[in-house]
């Protein structure tokens, strides 16, 4: 395996200047730049990444880990991060971790021994905080990891005000909300708190039902057990976009017409909501703009500047077919 000295030898120039080129460090002429280059291509030299972070200071990873990259909101919200992290001169490399607190946790400090300049936290368990260092620069999104790490979120509980009024507006008389999991103390909770505030002034019926919004599988039971268990509900609050479509499905299979016996809202407004049939009605999250914040704040912090530590953005309320 080729080596700095190889290539420097090569090149006929010093290690020194070799390690100038890989670093874009002082001057280097054209000339000298090429010779470096046109021997690292003849020996197929590959950049020790770590050690050059290591001189560096700094390597340019971020390091994203969320629950679930094959759910459609992580997945969008991951492209949109990976898209404005490259066009700022980073790369990022991602952890599923399956809302398993040991993963995360190995995660964590995977990405510190790989020397990452931040993290971008989607994922949280309950035991999390006690690990995630101060020193290391994160953003977090949707999640209350601890006190002086700043975090990204959506306005949950004008979201869930719309959601719960537009379905009691439109004749709804027993609603069901099915929630994220409550255990966990999330910004997102508040769509849950919303709920509860206009049923309980507006005098109307109502079920929750907490959901695990990452475990596919599970929504289907769900939604059947719901419609089977309260026949009666006409309004159901879904806290995913792919929640809503699974009771769609559901409730289609048991000769429930939408929107005429049942009216549903989804949130998040992912692409797929506008393709469901009947297309779904939902609170549309700005996820590009989640992205876009989540990387620009990461790199304030790494670049040494204060950043806000309550990031809350506008909702919008996206009526289609299924209210």
């Amino acid at each position: 395996m080729a080596t700095i000295k190889d290539v420097a030898k090569i090149a006929g120039v010093t290690v020194t200047t070799v390690s100038r080129v890989l670093n874009n460090r002082g001057y280097i002429s054209d000339i000298t730049r090429k010779k470096v280059y046109d021997a690292m291509a003849e020996l197929s030299y590959q950049p020790n990444e770590i050690a050059r972070s290591l001189f560096r200071k700094k390597s340019n990873f971020i390091g994203l880990i969320i629950p679930n990259v094959s759910h459609p909101f992580f997945a969008e919200l991951t492209n949109y991060i990976e898209y404005y992290a490259y066009k700022s001169g980073y790369k990022v490399l991602i952890c599923n971790s399956y809302k398993d607190s040991v993963k995360e946790k190995e995660y964590v400090e995977m990405l510190k021994r790989n020397q990452v300049d931040g993290i971008i936290m989607g994922s949280h368990t309950l035991d999390t905080s006690d690990y995630l260092t101060p020193t290391l620069p994160i953003v977090a999104i949707d999640r209350n990891l601890s006190q002086g790490i700043p975090f990204i979120t959506s306005d949950n509980y004008k979201g869930g005000l719309l959601a719960t009024n537009l379905l009691i507006d439109r004749g709804c008389r027993k609603l069901a909300h099915i929630s994220g999991p409550l255990e966990l103390n999330t910004p997102a909770n508040k769509r849950h708190q919303a709920f509860i505030d206009v049923v309980t002034e507006r005098k109307v019926q109502y079920v929750v039902k907490p959901a695990n919004l990452d475990i596919f599988e599970s929504y289907e039971k769900l939604a059947k057990e719901l419609l089977t268990e309260h026949p009666d509900i006409d309004g159901i609050f879904a806290s995913s976009d792919m929640i809503a479509a699974t009771i769609i499905h559901v409730a289609s299979s048991m000769g429930k017409s939408i929107p005429g016996d049942l009216k549903i809202v989804g949130y998040d407004d992912i692409n797929l909501a506008a393709l469901i049939v009947p297309p779904l009605t939902t609170i549309k999250q700005p996820i590009e703009q989640m992205g876009e914040l989540a990387v620009n704040m990461l790199i304030d912090q790494i670049e040494g500047k204060v950043v806000e530590l309550e990031n809350v953005l506008p909702i919008n309320l996206i009526e289609r077919r299924t209210t």
